[in-house]
């Protein structure tokens, strides 16, 4: 049974104190402590957390809640050793908890004691029942009873929805004892199912294959399974096959390697089944811990830590990676996006702007960097940007309408209609249902007041693509407003309203469309809805705040006078 400090009010009411009192001076308390390490582990924070954790076991060193609390932010941070003390302390108490578990498994691992592991009784002593049958049968490899480690993933895979994965790790466990032609067997048998086709599962493959001179047959395999789509480590590998090297088996070249692999299988599993991040975090560090090089286990972390909201942290792993490694590109693009969603975009670019001089062949990275300087406003630098993305980018490649888009934009913000066009037409050349270049474009038109009938016909069809958003929905009702027809404007603006019900443009919009069929209180309305919905450090050039408080003052008729546009008028009024 587990012990907690309070009653849940006496929590609730503790929260409520934490909030209304100075932090340090509530900290200092035992209770403030615990609730606050508890607030920051709620909040991910777990580097705060663990400081609260700690401040509180200084003051009640033998309460287990608290060292549970310590422990799983400790793991959380990869910090397998502070957690260590806390979990033993915690097990010798009789205390259940998954975490402790997990860090004692991962102690037993660092220090060898395979037997001691393999001997645990799964059910009362480990951490899950697949997770510890995968444990066992690792362990018994590292005491080198190889027969007593199969007979183990023998014993654990007859359940159908985990015969894939126990499959894949007794195939990599042949391999770890040299048995390649059992591995290859086994990878060419129908037991592993979707297993066979993940990316560390293939690569896994492809160096058995290769250890029994295969190399053709891995990379044939390679190029059905990613149908050209590589990166430069699945490169090096084809290039090293066809150079006829014999490629060493790294997946899991040891008892320790295949234990590290378990609990990234585990949490890629989590990950893929969009299961709780933190315990998927907490996986992930296991297999970090076991093996420092586990480069994807690497990169899992630091998308973890961003998906939570640790953005620092985030950076910190991906810049584990070192330059010479064939994911370091892949790191670095993370590493830009954490520190972008940190609104350090200056920093973010000046590190694809590196990337891009180490790494210029990636299509990736230039496109990315144009996103940033798009985002940024900084149009032209982006234009160039995907220039240079698509110039790496084959014309056939289904990508590529994603970049003649998205430089299609740059275009359209910089001021050059044409070269927009002619890019959105590209897009759509490639892939002419897209609901997204369909509707800027047909919006685009629509704004510049050419084209209306083909404009129309673009936006009908991005609506019917996709017919709950807002933003698509609204531009049909502009394109009708542009027409002349009303009425129906009408309806679809009340429409994208109620997908888009705080968008400054949407509620302009509609304000106008009230206004041309003579509903003038609606009108006003709208445009102090709109008002009320932008921003003070917003710069938004359709939903001009200036533009639509004179539009209260005087109304639209008199706006579009003053503008020198033309005076609203129905479709067909004679």
């Amino acid at each position: 049974m587990r012990i907690f400090l309070t009653s849940v009010s006496a929590v609730a009411l503790g929260l409520a104190l934490a909030m209304a009192t100075p932090a340090p001076t509530f900290a200092d308390s035992l209770a403030g402590a615990y609730l606050a390490g508890r607030s920051a582990a709620a909040g991910n924070d777990y580097a705060v957390a663990s400081q609260y954790f700690a401040t509180a076991l200084a003051r009640d060193p033998d309460n287990l809640e608290l060292k549970d609390g310590a422990a799983l932010a400790y793991l959380a941070l990869g910090e397998v050793e502070k957690a260590l003390p806390l979990s033993e302390a915690i097990l010798a108490a009789g205390q259940r908890s998954q975490v402790a578990r997990m860090v004692m498994t991962a102690n037993l691992v660092n220090d060898g004691k395979y037997s001691e592991l393999a001997a645990q009784e799964v059910q009362t002593e480990g951490i899950s029942p697949w997770l510890d049958g995968l444990v066992k049968a690792w362990a018994l490899v590292g005491t080198d009873d190889v027969d007593a480690a199969l007979a183990q993933f023998d014993a654990i895979s007859t359940d159908a929805g985990m015969r894939g994965v126990v499959s894949l790790h007794k195939a990599l466990a042949l391999g770890t004892v040299g048995r390649y032609a059992d591995s290859v067997a086994l990878f060419e048998s129908d037991a592993l199912g979707a297993a066979a086709r993940t990316r560390r599962g293939v690569m896994a493959y492809a160096e058995v294959l290769s250890q029994l001179g295969r190399n053709a047959d891995a990379v044939k395999l390679i190029d059905e399974t990613f149908n050209g789509a590589t990166d430069p480590e699945l490169d090096i590998l084809i290039e090293k096959l066809n150079a006829g090297e014999k490629l060493p088996f790294t997946h899991a070249p040891t008892a320790r390697a295949g234990l590290a692999e378990v609990f990234y299988t585990f949490a890629a599993l989590l990950r893929a089944e969009q299961a709780s991040d933190y315990y998927t975090l907490l996986y992930a560090r296991v297999a970090r811990y076991l093996r420092p090089e586990h480069v994807d286990a690497l990169l899992m972390t630091a998308n973890l830590l961003e998906d939570l909201g640790q953005y620092k942290l985030a950076i910190d792993e991906y810049r584990g990676v070192s330059a010479d490694d064939p994911a370091y590109h892949v790191a670095e693009l993370g590493r830009a996006a954490a520190l972008r969603r940190l609104e350090k975009a200056d920093q973010a670019i000046e590190v694809l702007e590196q990337l891009a001089r180490t790494h210029g062949d990636l299509a990736v990275v230039h496109s990315t960097l144009g996103d940033t300087l798009r985002a940024q406003d900084e149009d032209q630098a982006a234009i160039a940007a995907y220039t240079r993305a698509l110039e790496l980018t084959d014309d056939d490649d289904s990508r590529a309408w994603i970049l003649h888009f998205s430089r299609g934009i740059a275009y359209s913000r910089d001021g050059d209609s044409v070269a927009a066009e002619e890019d959105f037409r590209a897009a759509l050349a490639i892939n002419p249902d897209q609901p997204q270049v369909l509707n800027y474009l047909g919006y685009s038109l629509v704004e510049e007041q050419r084209k209306l009938d083909e404009a129309l016909e673009m936006i009908e069809r991005a609506v019917a693509a996709s017919p709950d958003s807002g933003y698509i929905v609204d531009s049909l009702g502009w394109v009708y407003y542009r027409l002349g027809r009303y009425d129906e404007a009408v309806v679809q603006m009340e429409r994208a309203v109620e997908l888009e019900a705080v968008d400054p443009v949407v509620n302009d919009h509609l304000g106008d469309v009230y206004w041309a069929v003579g509903r003038t209180r609606e009108a006003r309305f709208q445009w102090k809805r709109a008002l009320s919905f932008i921003k003070f450090t917003q710069t938004d050039t359709e939903a001009d705040p200036d533009r639509i408080r004179r539009k209260l003052e005087i109304g639209l008729d008199a706006v579009l006078k003053e503008e020198g546009a033309k005076p609203l008028k129905v479709a067909n009024d004679d």
